[in-house]
């Protein structure tokens, strides 16, 4: 716990001392999953929402900054979401959509290399409502999202990871599967994560009906191990 808010610290003064708040988002995003997995949750959302408002100084901000905001923005969400905060999570993934939004606006499309869209917003959306316990209002976002306007392999895997997991939470353990499978054919690495075997093992014991299970499990845990 002592090290990650440590190495928060020092990524953010090093950050500071760049003069870019880019950076400062970065820094701050980076510091957040290791803050927050230790129960520093507070900590990782003050560093964010300090880099929040750095990024919002500039007032003619370029589409380095705005992406950089946005995403700070919804790491703010999900952040706030584990922590079982609400009225937090809604606030960010609010100001990452008008982000977004602007991005479009003003560039007419999402530039190339920015991680910032309106699909991405859609996805956070996802795994935020799933994390307060919101499985309608996150399925309703799934349904809503549509894959290939998600710009890399990893990003579409987590999508069906998330989803998946809210279709478990809600008892549709067959769709849930069908989620997985996607998964597997959008980066089949990502099946064999801990987490998502984790998915593909509850699927397995509720459900050892469903045809391909098994072997579905057995291949992503034998691939994990090579």
């Amino acid at each position: 716990m002592a090290t990650a808010a440590a190495f928060a610290v020092r990524a953010g003064t090093a950050a500071r001392r760049s003069g870019r708040p880019e950076l400062l988002a970065a820094a701050a995003r980076a510091a957040a999953t290791p803050l927050r997995r230790t129960g520093r949750a507070d900590t990782a959302l003050q560093l964010l929402a300090e880099a929040h408002d750095e990024l919002g100084t500039a007032p003619r901000p370029s589409a380095a900054v705005l992406d950089a905001s946005g995403m700070v923005a919804l790491t703010a969400a999900y952040t706030a979401a584990q922590a079982r905060m609400p009225a937090v999570a809604e606030q960010f993934a609010s100001l990452a959509e008008q982000t977004a939004a602007r991005l479009l606006r003003d560039r007419g499309r999402v530039p190339a290399g920015a991680e910032l869209s309106p699909a991405q917003c859609v996805l956070y959306r996802v795994g935020i409502h799933q994390k307060l316990g919101d499985v309608d209002r996150a399925l309703a976002y799934a349904a809503g999202l549509e894959p290939t306007a998600l710009t890399t392999p990893e990003r579409r895997a987590r999508a069906a990871t998330d989803t998946a997991r809210a279709l478990l939470t809600a008892g549709d353990v067959a769709t849930a599967f069908v989620q997985l499978q996607l998964v597997e054919r959008a980066a089949p690495q990502e099946a064999c994560r801990p987490s998502v075997r984790a998915l593909t093992a509850e699927v397995a014991a509720r459900r050892p009906d469903l045809p391909g299970v098994t072997a579905f499990a057995r291949r992503t845990t034998l691939r994990a191990a090579t």
